[in-house]
């Protein structure tokens, strides 16, 4: 094999290494969640608060879940609030009905990290744990309000008065939700 053979053949193997999306699948297509699938997910979430609608690969090695929420009145004192943090995952909400009292930020302690075999952790939020949260930034959301909380931020609610029911658009830059992802209550819909 002669030098410029050779030469070639690496800077192609090297452009393929440097350029692993170069040949990935893009999507064609766009994925409709109608609200009668939203409702159907609602109806079967039981005792639950959370659950994955779907969870859809848009490319580039990034899915975006959509999951649905009701958290019931919790009407907390003082400045403590338990919060949530997600690691790889940002959660976009968007309120459908009620209001809290939404804390996000703030000093931390009490880290407790979620096993990596929890259902949580593998259909809904990715890597997560619990923190016990001071000072955080307070901010009353309601019926149509959107918030867009980027992993690595604490939150959790305090003073609902009654119920909050919001929509989770969860970006995930690194694929830890389930690629695919459909409810099992959506598979009478097809």
């Amino acid at each position: 094999m002669n030098n410029k053979t050779l030469k070639l053949m690496l800077s192609a193997t090297l452009l393929c290494a440097l350029s692993p999306n170069l040949f990935a699948q893009r999507p064609t297509t766009a994925t409709h969640i109608s609200g009668g699938e939203i409702m159907t997910v609602f109806e079967h979430m039981g005792e639950t608060i959370d659950q994955q609608i779907k969870v859809v690969d848009i490319g580039d090695e990034v899915n975006v879940g959509v999951g649905i929420l009701q958290r019931k009145g919790n009407r907390t004192e003082g400045e403590v609030v338990n919060a949530i943090v997600h690691h790889q995952v940002t959660e976009v909400y968007y309120v459908l009905s009620g209001s809290g009292t939404l804390v996000t930020g703030g000093d931390i302690s009490g880290d407790i990290e979620f096993p990596a075999n929890n259902v949580s952790v593998l259909e809904l939020i990715g890597p997560s744990g619990s923190r016990t949260v001071t000072n955080g930034q307070t901010k009353t959301i309601s019926t149509g309000d959107m918030v867009v909380i980027p992993a690595g931020v604490p939150h959790g609610f305090r003073n609902i008065q009654d119920q909050i029911t919001y929509l989770s658009v969860r970006v995930d830059p690194g694929q830890v939700l389930p690629t695919g992802y459909e409810h099992p209550s959506l598979e009478d819909e097809d």
